[in-house]
């Protein structure tokens, strides 16, 4: 056999493997309904935005022009039966059996033929790629692991990849993750799913990581998905973004939202230059409280409580688009990709495409103490978990209830071996341990603001809403004492007492901890009836936190730097940059771009109002 002949032959078998391992659609598929694949008492994004929101909004959206966003496997196909091929990409955890299914049975109503290709043909073989990730898992850590440093095409066979080519006949569409590393000369579609709907799709078991045959249990699988799959994901569509042809909002399983990638790149410039909100996600915990179930509506009330709000915790966060009232959500990453210097400004030499800062929401109201923890160094970050700056956080008190407190820093007369056997005891026979003879405790008043630089002993105490205002990373807590608790799995959450001591700083203890962990508020600026007030943070943090407090409206330039704010007191408030304004309710998170350049706050309401403002400190650029 002649070379020639050879690789044409190798090129059909690839084919037919690929074409097998989708199996034939052109008769139809079973669809799968959004509660066939959740498993989740969460409300799913609409499709559509109907009516008017009354207080804070579980579903916030960036309006852009009418008619840029479709709905609907009708258009898609339309618009794909004018190529000949077509390459269909998209996130792991895409339902493609769903989505593919839908789309052959629309294309069979239009007379098309069309032949579906699975990109994992071209996968290596499932040992090579668990052999692969295995050193970036942790081992047997139920929780850490180090970021992957490859890339997406490191899982795939490179002599497969490139014997793969489109039948002459009919449609032909090359799906899944990483099929445009084949790199035809046609359009390239991107399906996307956020990572909170990711999460509930792998607790119903219905999704696998990148190269795995079977589903893993829902914490493997979000280890993996944290330090693997999503690492890769976001530098394979940082490549994409300039090129994509269409991208796809593939949440609502059937319900499909999509726009072509010229579209989207308009959209997402837009967004880089005005306020947004991104969209909130909210999770139950073992030590979760009820404050959020009481003060915000549109969520679920079917869960024992909520522990976290994500407000603004970017790795995990997405932005959604509105035009002519359809939705769809494309994760925050692309905004980072699209002008990252937009976002950030001056930060942007030091960060990156990795946003700096977060806000989420700890809730504590009629729940329990969170683990005694502390975070780690940035030595120890960097080089354990491939992090490039660590979990650096404060405590800003939304609310608190009369006799509400906060654990910070240790006693003066405290002894690390003394503190280490009595947790290790603890673990072993499952014990109680008198937290306050080793760790200081202090009331937490609204409005106050406690500082916990990494390697400081702390945890939030019951009856606090806490606004958390951190550096980005948000997984890395070494719990070292869970007061004997269980998860909501009815299983031991998890202790990491040696990493804990590898990172405690032993001289954040006595009165210093006063001096040095409790913000000072002093008045900055001040008007006819505004002030801003400086709340200071410590060496350790690179960002600054402001408080905004006025009774009509205030303005602000971003003087080259993100603003990320929360409305802290007040029912409402109008946030003008340029000529686009938000609507921003009591507890949301709002975003100013340092591109904006200035922005308007206004006083909806009769009573004064509060804003607090975070940005990255000038001198840490």
């Amino acid at each position: 056999m002649n070379h020639s002949t050879e690789k044409e032959s190798s090129s059909q078998n690839v084919r037919t493997e690929m074409e097998e391992t989708l199996g034939d659609r052109a008769t139809g598929t079973a669809i799968c309904s959004p509660r066939d694949f959740r498993n989740t008492s969460q409300y799913m994004l609409p499709l559509k935005k109907e009516g008017v929101v009354d207080g804070y909004d579980v579903f916030p959206s960036f309006r852009i022009e009418d008619g840029k966003i479709a709905a609907g496997f009708e258009s898609l196909v339309d618009w794909l039966c004018t190529h000949q091929q077509v390459i269909i990409d998209g996130d792991p955890g895409v339902c493609w059996n769903t989505f593919l299914g839908q789309l052959s049975n629309v294309a069979q109503t239009r007379n098309v033929q069309v032949r579906l290709m699975d990109i994992r043909g071209a996968l290596k073989q499932e040992e090579e790629v668990n052999r692969m990730v295995s050193p970036y898992l942790g081992e047997d850590d139920p929780v850490f692991g180090r970021l992957f440093e490859g890339g997406l095409l490191d899982f795939f066979d490179r002599e497969k990849l490139k014997a793969i080519h489109p039948s002459n006949e009919g449609l032909t569409v090359l799906h899944g993750t990483g099929a445009a590393l084949v790199n035809w000369d046609c359009p390239v579609i991107f399906v996307e799913v956020p990572k909170n709907e990711v999460q509930y799709r792998s607790r119903a078991g219905v999704i696998t990581n990148i190269g795995e045959s079977t589903p893993g249990s829902p914490k493997q699988q979000y280890k993996r998905f944290f330090f693997v799959d999503w690492v890769v994901m976001n530098r394979h569509k940082k490549e994409w973004l300039p090129k994509v042809s269409a991208w796809v909002d593939e949440q609502r399983g059937t319900d499909i939202s999509w726009m072509s990638g010229e579209d989207l790149r308009n959209a997402l410039k837009k967004a880089s230059e005005n306020v947004f909100r991104a969209r909130p996600w909210f999770e139950a915990g073992a030590w979760g409280g009820n404050w959020i179930k009481e003060n915000i509506q549109g969520i679920s009330p079917d869960v024992p409580n909520y522990a976290w709000s994500f407000e603004l915790i970017t790795p995990e966060n997405g932005i959604v688009f509105e035009s002519g009232k359809i939705l769809l959500e494309v994760s925050f990453a692309n905004l980072m990709h699209y002008d990252n210097e937009a976002i950030l400004g001056k930060a942007a030499g030091r960060f990156g495409d990795e946003f700096p800062i977060r806000f989420d929401f700890l809730d504590t109201f009629g729940g329990g103490n969170l683990s005694v923890q502390c975070h780690p160094t940035n030595a120890y970050i960097r080089d354990n978990f491939g992090e490039t700056f660590t979990q650096d956080e404060t405590y800003y008190i939304l609310d608190a209830k009369p006799g509400a407190k906060v654990y910070l820093g240790f006693q003066e007369n405290i002894k690390a071996d003394e503190f280490r056997t009595t947790l290790e005891r603890s673990a072993a026979a499952n014990v109680a341990v008198q937290v306050e003879d080793f760790v200081q405790v202090f009331p937490a008043k609204k409005h106050e603001l406690f500082l916990i630089p990494n390697g400081t002993v702390h945890c939030s105490g019951i009856d606090n809403m806490v606004l958390e205002i951190s550096s980005t990373p948000y997984i890395y807590t070494f719990k070292m004492y869970d007061w004997l608790r269980l998860d909501l799995d009815g299983n031991p959450r998890p202790l990491n007492i040696k990493r804990a001591f590898d990172n405690l700083d032993f001289d954040r203890k006595g009165d210093k901890v006063a001096r040095e962990l409790i913000s000072e508020q002093t008045i900055v600026e001040n008007g006819a009836d505004w002030q801003l007030v400086n709340l200071s943070t410590h060496p350790e943090h690179f960002y600054a936190v402001h408080r905004f407090e006025f009774e009509t409206e205030v303005h602000s330039e971003t003087k080259g730097q993100c603003h990320i704010l929360s409305l802290v007191e007040g029912a409402a408030i109008t946030v003008k940059t340029g000529n686009v304004e938000q609507q921003v309710r009591y507890a949301e998170t709002f975003v100013i771009p340092a591109a904006a350049t200035s922005y308007t706050l206004v006083n909806n309401g009769r009573s004064p109002v509060k804003v607090v403002k975070a940005f990255v400190k000038d001198e840490c650029c």
